[in-house]
This record gives C-alpha cells, structure tokens and sequence, in this order.
C-alpha cells in the first residue's frame, strides 16, 4: 500500500492509463459504474474511492447491488495526491464536493508543477432542482455530462452569460440509461406493478402513508396483478437523501392486500417482467420507459417542486390513482422522449462519455480545464481562500503582490507562467547567494496563505 492509501497488486503490470472513481452514496456507486465499465471498455485501469472523511454510506447490500468492483476508503488529501498520478478522474459526488475538489486540484497542480487529470462530472439521475447552481459546481470539469437536451439548453445560457467555456458540456444522456427507447407494448395483459419509493419524497409522514394506502388499494382493485412497494434502501441503510419514514415502519401493523409485497430487489434486475412502473418523481421512472415498461407519475399529491413531478409535465405520464386503478395509462410524449433518448450512434451515454475521455487524453495541446482560466473561477477561488483563512482563524493578509500573481494565474498562458517561475526562482538564488539570507521582510508563502486541508470543512 502506498502513501496514498491506494493498494497495488505487484504482480499486475503497470497499466498504460488509469482511472480514479470518487463517489460516497449507493445512487452515485450506479453512475460511476456505468462509466467505469465504459473506460475499461477502452483499455483504462479504474479504481473506486470513497473519501472517508466526508459524509459517506454505503452498505456490503448496496455494494453487492450496485458495484462489481473493490471500493477503498481513503482520505480526501490522499485523494487530491492520488488523483495527480491519474489520466482520468470521475467525479460522482455532489455539486460542492466536486467544486471542492477542482480548487483542491488546481491548488495542487499549482504546487507540484504536475499536469492535471482529465475530470468527468455529471447527475446520478433526472435534475429537479438547483439546477443553476449545479451546473455552476460542475462546469470547471473537462467533461460535464448532460442528461437531457433541454438540460443542455440550460446549461449553454447559464455559460454564455457568465463566459464560459461550452465545448466541455457532452450530451451523452442519463448513464444509467442504454441509450435506447423501445416502445410500450400494447395490448399485453399487466402482471406486475412497481411502486419506485424516494426516501424524502414525499416528505411527511402523512403524505407517505396516504401513498403507501393508495398503492394497497390498487392492489385490492387489481387481485390478480402482483403490487410490489420497492423502498430506496433497507432499514438501517443510508443514502445521499434521508429517509424519515420507511414504508416497513409505516405499514408494520396494517393488514396488507395478499398481493402486495414489499422487495428490495434492483430496479433494473425485474424491468423485463414488469407491467407497469409507478413513481412520484424517481429516476427509475426513466429506466423503464427506456425498457418499454408502461409508466406513470402519481400526481396524486399535486404537481410541485417540493415532489420533483413539475418536471414531468410533458411527459404524457403524470396520473392519479383514480385513473391507474381504471388502466387510464398514458403514453410518452414524442418531444419528452426525444430530450431523454436521442440517436447515439449505437454507443451507450457511458460509452460517449469513455470516448470524450480518450479523445481529450490523446490531444497533445491538453492543458488545463478551460475553466480554470475564466474570471468566474479566478473570484470562486479567492472567496474560498478567503473562507478557508477566516474558518482557520488567520489574519487575511493583503499582500498586493499575491493579489497581482492570483490574477495574472487565470490571464496569462501557462507557459508564461513557468517562465515567471523561473525568473522568481533565481532571483531569489541569487539574493541568498548575496546576503546569506533573504533580506526582504517575511512574505507568506502560498501554503501559508491557505490553511491545511484538515482545517476544511465539509
């Protein structure tokens, strides 16, 4: 094992390109391993970090679940130096922690002199909110995948307002997705009936319940279709979004129809025997639209922000449990599909997204990320700076002159920089040559200036 925490099996060769993974929660587990079967696809070596000193929970189920490959927990330092030594870097953890570990980066390639990796970002599932300030944590990455055209849309205003860079937006579509729609079939007698819960939607206790009774009741009206209440995760296990009310808990002391179950077997392993699929606003809706299982949106509650069903509004598929108990399914809208399912050559989003990588990796002009050179990230960084000074109880020093080089950092072109470099380097070789000793009052270094990654906050 080496200082970075990272284990190496010396009998294996050194392989020609690898690739770091980082993710924290089961739901970002599925969206990394989509790409990382994408990128060993294309000759990369992957390992998958989960950084232990964040917020983190994943479980031996959701890891049998969701994840073919060995995951190890590492420090978040360890992963900013481990990083350094990768060609590609998949960020699937939220928006914050991947615009920390950007600035992290930079500061590191800053320090070391060391060519930054390739960093790939994106969503685990369907945007229903900040999607604004989302996008503004991710687009500092090489690759930010989009999900949707009208995601992308969004995306390219928000860029050209604020001048930045827009050829690193791929729209490559949701990864857990194959890319490809099939239609529903009609006439096909319904068996199965999934109900796809979310952990904090909806919210109380009283809304979940009155779901939970409605689904029951389908099941009372249908005797002879099986109605299974798939939670998010089992009692006891944790996931990005917490849940306050398990359906367990909840329907423990109620009598329950005979063909109604509760079962946590993956989504995506009972697709080709489900009849009907039914969610509130879960990104496993688009899983079985995908697959050509009728689907529908309970709208039960309304229509709002609060549920995340507002995005669906022109799906065709937003229904109450008054008109599914009378079969009253919709069907896909033309334009809804068309903006989550689009030609892909016959290549996966996964795959797009391995190939972008690859493509990038091969240029050799490859600098930075784009985004490190835009007037946005320059302010980002001197306010997190700033941040992390006053959380560490440090004097904000203004020293013009650290002011000056920050801004010129993000102005001039990086081989003028190197060339500053060395200019500075010996001119201060030359001054200890002289005097013995630096002969100008003490400076901060830039080490100084910022505080230990221990002093960071989450």
């Amino acid at each position: 094992m080496n200082s970075s925490g990272i284990t190496d099996d010396p009998s294996l060769p050194a392989p020609d390109r690898t690739a770091v993974l980082v993710a924290a929660f089961d739901s970002q587990l599925k969206w990394a391993e989509a790409i990382r079967r994408g990128l060993e696809s294309r000759g990369f070596t992957c390992r998958l970090f989960v950084p232990s000193d964040i917020r983190h929970a994943v479980s031996d189920r959701q890891l049998a679940d969701h994840c073919d490959s060995r995951i190890t927990y590492i420090p978040w330092t360890d992963l900013i130096t481990a990083s350094l030594s990768a060609e590609v870097v998949v960020l699937a953890i939220q928006g914050p922690q991947v615009q920390r570990f950007c600035h992290d980066l930079f500061d590191a390639v800053e320090l070391t002199g060391a060519s930054p990796p390739i960093t790939i970002s994106g969503w685990v599932g369907v945007i229903i909110e900040n999607i604004t300030a989302g996008y503004l944590a991710r687009y500092t990455t090489d690759i930010v995948a989009v999900n949707s055209r009208s995601d992308l849309a969004t995306f390219q205003a928000v860029a050209r307002n604020l001048d930045l860079p827009t050829d690193n937006l791929l729209l490559c579509g949701l990864p857990l997705l194959s890319g490809v729609h099939r239609n529903v079939p009609i006439g096909t007698p319904i068996e199965t009936v999934m109900f796809a819960d979310q952990p904090t939607v909806p919210q109380t206790r009283e809304d979940r319940l009155y779901i939970y009774q409605r689904l029951m009741a389908y099941a009372h009206a249908h005797p002879d279709r099986q109605v299974v209440l798939k939670p998010r995760h089992r009692i006891g296990e944790d996931t990005f979004h917490r849940m306050k009310f398990h359906p367990e808990v909840l329907l423990a002391n109620l009598k329950k129809p005979p063909n109604f179950s509760i079962d946590y077997t993956p989504i995506s392993e009972r697709l080709a025997n489900l009849g009907l699929m039914l969610t509130i606003s879960s990104t496993a809706a688009l899983e079985a639209v995908g697959a050509g299982v009728r689907t529908a949106f309970i709208a039960d509650l309304d229509v709002r922000e609060q549920l995340g069903n507002h995005i669906f509004l022109g799906s065709g598929l937003l229904r109450t449990f008054d008109q599914l108990e009378q079969d009253q399914i919709g069907v896909p809208e033309k334009a809804w599909i068309e903006d989550y399912f689009f030609d892909t050559t016959g290549t996966s989003p996964a795959q797009r997204i391995a190939d972008r990588a690859v493509e990038l990796a091969a240029r050799p002009d490859r600098d930075c990320p784009p985004g490190w050179r835009t007037a946005l990230f320059a302010s980002q960084h001197e306010l997190i700076t700033y941040r992390r000074q006053l959380a560490a109880d440090r004097p904000v020093v203004g020293d013009r002159a650290a002011v000056l080089r920050a801004v010129a950092r993000w102005v001039l072109p990086h081989g003028i920089h190197s060339q500053l470099r060395q200019v500075r380097a010996r001119r201060s070789a030359g001054r200890q040559a002289d005097h013995g000793k630096q002969t100008a009052g003490p400076r901060q270094t830039r080490a100084e200036r910022l505080p230990s990654r221990a002093d960071q906050k989450d």
